[in-house]
C-alpha cells in the first residue's frame, strides 16, 4: 500500500479522548492519561515514546482491552473494544512461556485455545517457529533458551493465531544489545512479510526510529500526545544507524523526549 492509498483508508486503531486514572495502594488517585487521540492505520508500524511512567504501557494495554475504558472511546475496525480479543496480538517484555511446556507446545496453546484441530495446530506452529528462526528448537524447553529465543518464541505464539494487530510493550527490553539489535532486524523482516499493524512501545528512541513508520511521543503524566515524527525512509541499505537521516530523526525525536523527561522532573 503506498502513502497516498493508506492516507485514503479508514483507520484500523482509533484512540479518541481517553483518559485513565489508577490508585496506587496507600496513595491518592493519579491520573494516568488524559485526552488521548492516536489514529493507526492498517499495516502502519507506530511506535510509542516518553518519558518513564507517562502511560505508554497503559495506552497499549487499553487498546488491547486488558483495562476497563474509563473515558474516551477506542475502536478497532470501527468497533468499540471493550475487552481483549483474538484479533490483537500481545507480546511483552517478560517472555510469558508456560516453562513446563516446549516450544512447539508454547505456540500451539492459543491455537488451542482457538479451537483449530490438532494437525492444524501443528501445521502452523511449525510455520511460525520457521519464520522466527527457531526450527531444530521446537522441542526444547524455555529454561534451555536464551532470551533471545525465548522472545522468538513468545512472538511465533502471538502470531500463530494470526491476529491482525500485533501489540508490543518493550518486548527487547530485557535483552542484550547484539541480541536486541538482532531481533529488530527480525521484526522488522517478519513485519514486512505479514504486513500487520503494530503498535510497538518502547524507550529507546534508535529503536523506535529504526522500526516503526511514525513515532508518537507522549508527554510525562499524565500522558498526552505532543508530536508524531514520520520516520518512513529507506532503511534496507548500507548503515542505516550511521545515515544523515536517521541521525536527524534520533536527534528530533531525543529532544523531544528530553524536554518532557524535564519536565517530569521538575514536576516531581
Amino acid at each position: 500500500m503506498n502513502e497516498m492509498e493508506k492516507a485514503s483508508v479508514a483507520p484500523h486503531i482509533v484512540v479518541e479522548g481517553v483518559s485513565f486514572s489508577y490508585t496506587p495502594a496507600g496513595r491518592q488517585e493519579l491520573l494516568a492519561l488524559e485526552n488521548v487521540n492516536l489514529d493507526v492505520k492498517p499495516r502502519e508500524f507506530v511506535a510509542i515514546l516518553g518519558p518513564s511512567g507517562c502511560g505508554k504501557s497503559t495506552l497499549l494495554y487499553l487498546i488491547g482491552g486488558f483495562l476497563p475504558l474509563e473515558s474516551g472511546d477506542i475502536l478497532v475496525n470501527g468497533a468499540p473494544v471493550i475487552g481483549p480479543g483474538a484479533d490483537r496480538g500481545v507480546v511483552f517484555q517478560h517472555f510469558a512461556l508456560f516453562p513446563w511446556k516446549t516450544v512447539r507446545e508454547n505456540v500451539r496453546y492459543g491455537l488451542k485455545l482457538a479451537g483449530y484441530s490438532k494437525p492444524e495446530q501443528d501445521r502452523r506452529a511449525l510455520q511460525m517457529i520457521k519464520l522466527v528462526g527457531l526450527n531444530g528448537f521446537e522441542d526444547s524447553f524455555p529454561s534451555h533458551l536464551s532470551g533471545g529465543m525465548k522472545q522468538r518464541a513468545a512472538i511465533a505464539r502471538t502470531l500463530a493465531v494470526d491476529p491482525e494487530i500485533l501489540l508490543m510493550d518493550e518486548p527487547f527490553g530485557a535483552l542484550d544489545a547484539q541480541t536486541r539489535s538482532i531481533m529488530q532486524t527480525e521484526l522488522l523482516n517478519i513485519w514486512q512479510s505479514s504486513r500487520k499493524t503494530v503498535v510497538f512501545v518502547t524507550h529507546d528512541v534508535q529503536e523506535a526510529v529504526l522500526l516503526a513508520e511514525r513515532v508518537v511521543v507522549m508527554s510525562a503524566r499524565p500522558g498526552q500526545i505532543v508530536a508524531t515524527v514520520d520516520t518512513r525512509f529507506e532503511k534496507d541499505g548500507g548503515d542505516i544507524l550511521k545515515s544523515k537521516i536517521f541521525i536527524d530523526k534520533v536527534d528530533e525525536l531525543w529532544h523531544l523526549v528530553r524536554a518532557e523527561w524535564v519536565r517530569a522532573q521538575g514536576a516531581q
